[in-house]
């Protein structure tokens, strides 16, 4: 079964006297492209951040594949985040970069290797896999932290001795746009293998 699904219900963040995100619903269906729009300020990043855990709710009601995400802290939850200064690292070749996180899960070579190549061909990045972020364009920087985030599968994201595969398709499903609140996609949630 694929997961993915995003439910937002009546989600409301405020900052002692500032209202952030006022009172927004929204629903992601699984391998959906969504977006969210809108001017500096209106609440897009908070959005995410409540999303991903990082920030809690003030009231309001974030679902994950149905389940309520309250009480769950941003590790357990399956949402990678992509930043917008991208985050990788300086010292690391593309190819170490996005092989990060599967080492910190403790994946097997192989399977390191494996995922890793899938993903770099993916983002269309193979033939850079030696270079360092200093030798990239801000694009290719932008797609390394993409392969970053996409190459780790989200049930491994609480059991980090599995090594499952994970596979991804280049073409999502459907597009859609949100605006007030809303942003560009930085968090994604990525469907189960």
């Amino acid at each position: 079964m694929a997961g993915g699904q995003i439910d937002i219900e009546h989600l409301t963040k405020t900052f002692d006297d500032v209202l952030a995100v006022d009172d927004i619903s929204l629903e992601m269906t699984s391998g959906e492209f969504f977006s969210m729009l809108g001017p500096s300020g209106c609440g897009k990043t908070t959005t995410l951040r409540m999303i991903a855990g990082f920030e809690r709710p003030s009231s309001g009601r974030i679902a994950l594949d149905g389940v309520d995400m309250q009480h769950t802290p941003p590790h357990k939850r399956q949402v990678n985040t992509v930043f917008q200064s991208y985050m990788i690292f300086p010292h690391l070749n593309v190819y170490e970069n996005i092989a990060f996180g599967l080492r910190r899960q403790r994946c097997s070579k192989e399977e390191t290797r494996r995922r890793v190549n899938e993903t770099l061909e993916l983002v269309q990045l193979g033939k850079l896999a030696a270079r360092k972020p200093s030798q990239l364009s801000g694009g290719q920087q932008q797609r390394v932290a993409l392969a970053r985030a996409l190459v780790l599968s989200p049930s491994e994201r609480s059991t980090p001795s599995s090594a499952g595969s994970y596979r991804s398709s280049s073409r999502p499903s459907s597009r859609r746009s949100a605006s007030p609140s809303s942003t560009s996609p930085t968090t994604r949630r990525r469907r189960s293998p």
